[in-house]
């Protein structure tokens, strides 16, 4: 067995904080940093809190102020800003700053941040693109668009899954801009059927409402609710059917999700439905619920199961990492039976995040799953239960 690298001695080891040389770029004896010669942006970064929940309230306060200054421009100083939208507006601030917060704190975990590293580096590396110029829309396709290695599991799941991930996307294409002002749709009769879509005040197409592009203008948030509904719905029969989803799940995890679409999806049907079917009827109602469902959900989008939506672009500059290694014919064998791993740099990271979070055993990162079941079993046989006989 490869054993891991022997820490350096203590006596070798400088005190956290310590600095080595006696003179540098910083400026005065000892590389130290006289009051006048700091620079601003050296001062900024020592006046950020230390504490990770301090990295990541004022991370969620700079991305949140940037979209409420988005959303002032964006709509021409509020010129073209909905107030009956508000609270949908004020609840995407929110996302907003909760987005950041979690994502902060996600990253400030050794595991996360080698990945987030790893990730978001292999994703803007000129090198990648000169070496595999096809790579990165072949991965985003695989694993945000189609996720394929959803089909390994279950060619139903991924089905399911494809109707809630591309209904979604729907969904916040068109709300996102609506809500935040950015969109906007007028007639110039006042009362149609011609109509003209604005972007930032800007006339990007005309359209007649009573053909079939205007119609999909107008129905394009019910085309979305059509794709979610079975697809939430599948997963929801899934967790209440199946043994192995049950053992597992939890009810604000797995379920209040699931509910929540449904809920939003149906109450925006019956909107439509009770504006041509029942001339308003009940209208009001609804709005207010279907409200109150979206402005909940995305206050639990970065605290709840959707936050993986979030994350997964770093899996995807990941298996950027992996594939773009490959190319290099990098693959690090097993140290027992010589049967390919992965790449050598995706082993070397696994091994550099196990001895990051102290596991003691990171050298086991150098051997296949098959192999680890053996030697796992020869030591029981060996050590645990030797002490039986």
């Amino acid at each position: 067995m490869t054993e891991p690298p022997e820490p350096p001695a203590a006596a070798e080891q400088s005190e956290p904080g310590a600095r080595t040389g006696t003179s540098g770029a910083s400026g005065g004896p000892g590389g130290r940093l006289t009051g006048k010669g700091r620079s601003v942006a050296e001062r900024a970064v020592q006046s950020l809190p230390r504490s990770v929940p301090g990295r990541a309230t004022l991370a969620g306060a700079v991305v949140s102020g940037l979209l409420i200054l988005a959303i002032v421009l964006g709509s021409r100083l509020l010129h073209d800003f909905d107030s009956a939208l508000l609270p949908y507006s004020v609840a995407t601030v929110f996302l907003a700053f909760g987005v950041a917060y979690r994502y902060t704190v996600w990253v400030s975990a050794p595991g996360a941040r080698r990945l987030f590293r790893k990730g978001w580096g292999s994703l803007f590396s000129a090198e990648n693109f000169r070496r595999a110029p096809t790579a990165l829309p072949k991965m985003a396709a695989t694993y945000l668009g189609f996720q394929k290695f959803l089909g390994a599991r279950s060619h139903a799941r991924w089905a399911a899954h494809q109707l809630i991930f591309w209904g979604c996307v729907l969904a916040a294409l068109i709300t996102f801009p609506l809500t935040w002002g950015w969109f906007t749709f007028t007639s110039g009769s006042g009362s149609g059927p011609g109509y003209e879509m604005r972007l930032w005040g800007v006339k990007i197409l005309g359209f007649d409402s009573l053909n079939f592009i205007g119609w999909l203008m107008f129905h394009g948030l019910d085309i979305a609710a059509v794709l979610v509904i079975p697809g939430a719905g599948y997963f929801l029969w899934r967790r209440m059917k199946d043994r192995g989803a049950i053992t597992g799940q939890r009810f604000a995890y797995d379920m209040v999700p699931l509910l929540a679409l449904i809920i939003i999806s149906v109450t925006g049907l019956l909107l439509t439905f009770s504006s041509i079917f029942l001339h308003g009827g009940g209208y009001q109602f609804l709005a207010v619920l279907h409200m109150v469902a979206v402005v909940f959900t995305l206050i639990y989008i970065p605290f709840g199961k959707f936050f993986h939506i979030v994350q997964r672009p770093a899996a995807v500059g990941m298996q950027l990492f992996k594939y773009t290694d490959r190319q290099d014919d990098e693959v690090f064998a097993c140290r027992r039976c010589e049967e390919p791993i992965d790449t050598g740099p995706y082993v070397e990271n696994l091994r550099g995040t196990m001895q990051d979070l102290e596991l003691g055993f990171d050298a086991w990162a150098e051997y296949c799953p098959r192999c680890k079941r053996v030697l796992r079993g020869n030591a029981y046989l060996t050590q645990v239960k030797k002490g039986f006989k």
